[in-house]
């Protein structure tokens, strides 16, 4: 896939915020970058906007299945918080209509493909809620990581109240919130708030072998496992075993059933239709 323009490269091609590649690194795997180097990649107004672009198109796009989402390498953060100008500027009524939903961070957890948070650097803030609403987070070593916004007078308002605490459970999420306290990336792993943490020249090797294995798998049935996955954290173990059966039955409809079924049984590497 590596030289063809797909739908998700066209959607940030006028970008100045965002670049996205697919299969420069794995096939099928989309690295969608955000480049504010001045600014940190803070989160303002523009980026987020392009960000939605970008997912929005992923969804539909056929030669994505796994997304990995990352800061650049020359802003040293994954993204270092919201522009606060932004939120100087901003009354109530303003801040409620921003904060309506469906938000960048809504877009980023319901992409219908896993992604995969390379936080190359400082995830603070927004751009540590970012991180959460990605599905696996994999960070370089040496980067801090925390929700300060306490310190502005203001509360996380992009999930990270919710997220937090399903990560690391109450007691952290409230230490964390209420104090501003930052972690680095290796203290992040500990608690939960990162899968793993690698040192800077380990990162890239880690997270693109996990998006490769990921990639490697029937489209279909990632969207559904991510599907099934992400209903645990909304509904009752009774309620989610069923609609997991279900999941599990409607992919006996697929074609990428069979074939992977024949595949494991004939002994041969599977070639997924994607339906």
């Amino acid at each position: 896939m590596a030289g063809t323009s797909t739908a998700t490269e066209s959607a940030a091609a006028d970008s100045d915020t965002v670049s996205v590649s697919v299969g420069d690194r794995v096939e099928s795997v989309a690295t969608v970058t955000i480049s504010r180097p001045d600014a940190r990649n803070a989160l303002n107004a523009e980026l987020r906007e392009d960000l939605v672009a970008v997912f929005e198109a992923i969804g539909d796009d056929d030669a994505v299945r796994v997304v990995v989402l990352t800061g650049d390498d020359e802003s040293g953060a994954f993204v270092a918080g919201a522009d606060v100008t932004e939120l100087r500027e901003r009354d109530a009524l303003e801040q409620r209509e921003a904060s309506e939903r469906p938000r960048v961070f809504e877009h980023v957890e319901d992409c219908p493909k896993p992604t995969i948070a390379r936080v190359n650097g400082h995830a603070l803030g927004g751009g540590l809620e970012l991180a959460m609403a990605c599905d696996v987070r994999i960070a370089a070593e040496g980067g801090k990581i925390g929700q300060p916004e306490i310190n502005l007078g203001i509360i996380p308002g992009g999930g990270g109240t919710q997220r937090l605490p399903r990560l690391v459970g109450t007691g952290q999420a409230m230490k964390l919130i209420c104090s501003g306290e930052l972690v680095d990336a290796a203290a992040a792993a500990d608690l939960g708030i990162v899968e793993e943490a690698y040192p800077a020249e380990e990162l890239d090797d880690r997270v693109y072998d996990l998006a490769g294995s990921m990639a490697e798998k029937s489209p279909v049935a990632l969207e559904f496992a991510k599907t099934a996955v992400k209903a645990s954290e909304r509904m009752d173990l009774e309620t989610g075993i069923d609609y997991e059966a279900e999941l599990f039955a409607q992919l006996f409809a697929t074609a990428d059933k069979d074939e992977g079924i024949d595949a494991f049984l004939e002994d041969r590497e599977p070639e997924w239709k994607g339906r």
